[in-house]
């Protein structure tokens, strides 16, 4: 096993608190090499230091099931970009349908590479914006998940119709806790330390 497989491996393990499947592993290490090969061409994330990419991409986007209700069954990733933290959650939720919606023609490029490369059955995507598509998403998801994709509050209007009564919204939070109007914090241990995720719940 190379270096850089085992540490994958190890570090996805802590992320998810439990066992990586080979099946996991293997995949995760495809998108890993994936992102590193168009990240030559195009800026899909920060760097293209493997090391990095499975710390601040892979790992962290398993953060997020931390926050998604058990047994969530239909998940989408609003503004998923280079498929964060869409793909690797549909990895390691392979009874979950995950819906990657992002407008960008070339991200859009990329996720449907990811997606067939990967074999990921129970990933789809919509290469469109998010207001276009909400009436024909509405009331589709248990749970939308969101990294890069701007303010998940000035976006709850849109989010919300297309969740289910009680769906969740889990985004990514500011290295400092600020007070909330809406939603709330949680805490979670990270590659790089806590890692603080926003999360609202429907009504």
């Amino acid at each position: 096993m190379s270096d850089l497989r085992a540490y994958l491996e190890r570090k996805t393990a802590l992320a998810l608190g439990r066992p990586v499947t080979p099946a996991e592993t293997d995949t995760l290490h495809k998108y890993l090499n994936l992102l590193i090969k168009w990240q030559r061409s195009q800026r899909l994330v920060g760097s293209d230091e493997p090391m990095w990419i499975v710390d601040n991409v892979i790992v962290d986007s398993l953060l997020f099931q931390h926050a998604l209700p058990a047994g969530v069954a239909r998940l989408a990733d609003v503004g998923s970009g280079a498929g964060i933290p869409g793909i690797p959650l549909a990895v390691v939720l392979s009874q979950a349908a995950v819906t990657l919606i992002e407008a960008r023609q070339k991200r859009g490029s990329f996720l449907a590479t990811a997606i067939r490369e990967l074999s990921l059955r129970n990933c789809t995507l919509v290469n469109r914006r998010l207001e276009d598509v909400r009436e024909e998403l509405a009331g589709r998801f248990d749970a939308v998940v969101l990294r890069c994709a701007g303010s998940p509050i000035s976006l709850l209007p849109d989010l919300r119709g297309i969740l289910v009564r009680g769906g969740v919204v889990v985004a990514s939070g500011p290295p400092e806790r600020v007070e909330l109007s809406v939603g709330s914090w949680l805490e979670v241990e990270g590659p790089n330390g806590m890692r603080r995720l926003w999360v609202y719940q429907a009504t």
